[in-house]
């Protein structure tokens, strides 16, 4: 269970129109190494954790990548809220606004939706840890 403050993590308060940059956010939000598929990947993974402080830390950790997810949200709809046709057409945005208009959906920035098969969860810690750790870039 989880306690929700109904604010963000850290204000965001974008006042100008980019949906360019919104297309290049988006993969934040559902992405390959998003935030809703780090959040999945540390809540899932907790599991077959040996330790309880392991266990422990990945629902940390989860749980934040659940706040990133939201601030990525917010970014986004900031950024394309008050968009004309024009900006939407100049920025390659209309495709999504095809499929999606303003409406939020887990994507990459090249149009793929969000899977599940983005990330691993296969219940040996090792393995687990260590695709958490390339897919959080930590891995050189």
């Amino acid at each position: 269970m989880f306690n929700y403050e109904k604010r963000l993590e850290y204000p965001i308060n974008i006042k100008e129109t980019n949906p360019k940059l919104a297309k290049a956010i988006i993969t934040q939000y559902g992405g390959p190494n998003g935030e809703l598929g780090a959040s999945m990947r540390y809540l899932s993974q907790r599991y077959t954790m040996p330790y309880k402080e392991c266990m422990a830390l990945l629902t940390d950790i989860g749980t934040e990548e659940l706040g990133h997810f939201e601030m990525i949200a917010t970014i986004v709809h900031q950024l394309t809220r008050n968009m004309t046709m024009e900006e939407l057409k100049a920025s390659g945005f209309d495709a999504y606004y095809v499929d999606h208009t303003l409406g939020l959906w887990p994507q990459a920035a090249s149009g793929t939706p969000f899977t599940a098969a983005m990330f691993q969860s296969v219940g040996d810690p090792i393995t687990d840890l260590t695709e958490d750790m390339a897919a959080d870039g930590t891995i050189v």
